[in-house]
């Protein structure tokens, strides 16, 4: 997925803004000096209250991490996404993003929300630096990226909790995510090639759009143990044939739509599919996020757990019920009633 940053109109005027104006965004004097996950030095307040997000995966580590420090989202959640979220940050506003697809924020927007920072969360490639260099040069706020890979979640909430002062609950966090990791490990290594799942991931409402393998649309169906059955070489998510999911014959699906859950069963193509067959066809929850990778950010950790349980149930006492009301606890800050859970859950277990 191509990443860029487009100036706009706005950024050209805002170059030439006064002095003092941009005296007023740069960091005091007052300041440290911190290491970010691309290795770029960045000079920060001593004490940040106030944390932008640069895209989506950032909404979400902000929120889990310090979601009294964040400023606003770069998409607002909305209806059902709401009510599984803390009540602090309900009523943020919504600042648009400034990397990825459709980035919609300018810089007259980041000035307004006035942040001691932008964090970003993701890849730390050239293109990103160099998009955090712009913008940390345009604006005068720090600019920090954060590495998003699954393997580092547990590194990048330990740098991120430093950088904001609440290396307390950041820890909490860390060490929760290696808790979870150390089991899915465990848990897919006694399980032997043959018998693990060879799944498909369907997207949109005709269930015609998946990912190859190694992407991070589907990075957690790896590293669960699944086979994804498109294989590697497409890149990321792209259109497939009925006639390729027939030959693939995948005996696990997930669907990422409601509308392609809700009608795939009564569809004649779909029906000669070893999954449906089996009747294990999915229903990925996506409250407040996607357990996916809508986006691929914390919200992972409860989807891997969703699916060891789904794809080997045999080897957990537990069901996925308790381990989301723990999720939720935690990094969300929510309790979640019956009600919730029903809600949450539907059409995602056996």
């Amino acid at each position: 997925m191509q990443e860029r940053f487009r100036p706009t109109g706005m950024f050209a005027r805002v170059l030439y803004i006064s002095a003092l104006t941009v005296l007023w965004v740069l960091p005091s004097a007052a300041g440290r000096m911190v290491t970010d996950s691309s290795g770029r030095q960045v000079e920060i307040p001593d004490r940040i209250e106030r944390a932008q997000p640069a895209g989506p995966p950032a909404s979400v580590l902000l929120y889990v991490v310090a979601p009294e420090k964040l400023v606003g989202w770069t998409r607002k959640p909305r209806g059902a996404e709401l009510d599984f979220l803390a009540p602090v940050v309900r009523d943020l506003p919504e600042l648009g993003r400034l990397t990825g697809r459709g980035d919609t924020a300018n810089v007259e927007v980041v000035i307004k929300a006035k942040p001691d920072v932008i964090i970003d969360f993701g890849s730390v490639n050239a293109t990103y630096v160099s998009l955090a260099d712009r913008i940390q040069s345009q604006t005068g706020i720090p600019y920090l990226l954060i590495d998003g890979r699954l393997e580092n979640t547990a590194a990048s909430l330990r740098l991120v909790g430093k950088i904001l002062g609440v290396e307390e609950r950041a820890e909490r966090l860390a060490r929760r995510v290696e808790e979870i990791t150390k089991e899915i490990d465990a848990t897919v290594a006694a399980v032997p090639v043959e018998q693990r799942p060879r799944v498909y991931i369907a997207r949109q409402a005709n269930g015609l759009e998946s990912a190859s393998s190694g992407s991070i649309n589907t990075e957690i169906i790896e590293r669960v143990g699944g086979v994804n059955v498109v294989g590697a070489g497409r890149g990321g998510l792209s259109n497939v044939s009925m006639e390729s999911v027939l030959a693939w014959n995948p005996d696990t699906i997930i669907a990422m739509d409601h509308n392609f859950f809700d009608s795939v069963k009564t569809s004649a193509p779909w029906s000669q599919i070893e999954a449906l067959k089996r009747n294990r066809v999915y229903l990925s929850p996506n409250l407040p996020f996607g357990w996916i990778d809508v986006p691929p950010s914390l919200n992972r950790y409860i989807g891997l757990q969703w699916l060891a349980r789904l794809f080997y149930p045999d080897r957990y006492r537990d069901n996925i019920r308790a381990a989301t009301v723990d999720f939720y606890r935690l990094f969300y800050q929510v309790d979640l009633t019956e009600t919730d859970l029903g809600r949450l859950l539907a059409g995602a277990q056996n």
